[in-house]
């Protein structure tokens, strides 16, 4: 999980002046950068040439088509596989606001406001999703990290709403 704290707020378009108890920017995990996405396909590419070349030379042209073919198709379907990993969400905590903001792949910003004092934080146990609910709207983020970022991240949420909803001033009895 990638929480990076103190998010900017001209990334998000924030307009709370208040400050933040939380923030995290919620990433998935890329694990081919785009130097080794080239090798990849350098390295597809030339296999399939090969292979598409021995079939050649034993007669069977049409085959060089299809193997050319699927070279393309794994390299769109990578290409489909970065464009979705282009999502992330953030979240912000205040003493007045819960803030969810979605930044889909086609780069539309969708966002949730919630009361941080009647915010629940819940986890499903059969795949482990984080579910925000708050006065009958209820959504579900992180998905894309793995369960024990999940979980993790479900921990501090509650831990830094417990603290927000400790009472200030201990009155004396």
């Amino acid at each position: 999980m990638d929480m990076k704290y103190n998010a900017s707020e001209e990334r998000f378009g924030w307009r709370d002046d208040a400050p933040a108890l939380f923030e995290a920017i919620l990433e998935p995990h890329r694990s081919l950068s785009p130097r080794g996405f080239m090798i990849l396909i350098c390295a597809v590419a030339m296999v399939s040439f090969v292979a598409g070349m021995a079939f050649i030379m034993i007669g069977a042209w049409p085959v060089f088509g299809f193997i050319g073919l699927d070279a393309v198709l794994i390299y769109v379907a990578f290409k489909v596989n970065f464009h979705s990993a282009k999502i992330y969400e953030s979240v912000r905590l205040t003493e007045e606001v819960f803030l969810v903001e979605r930044m889909r792949p086609n780069r539309q910003v969708v966002s949730w406001r919630f009361q941080p004092y009647w915010l629940q934080i819940a986890t499903e146990d059969e795949d482990t999703r984080l579910i925000l609910s708050s006065h009958g709207k209820s959504i579900t983020i992180g998905e894309f990290l793995t369960v024990s970022e999940r979980v993790e991240l479900a921990e501090t949420l509650r831990e830094e709403l417990e603290i927000l909803r400790a009472p200030r001033h201990q009155q004396a009895v």
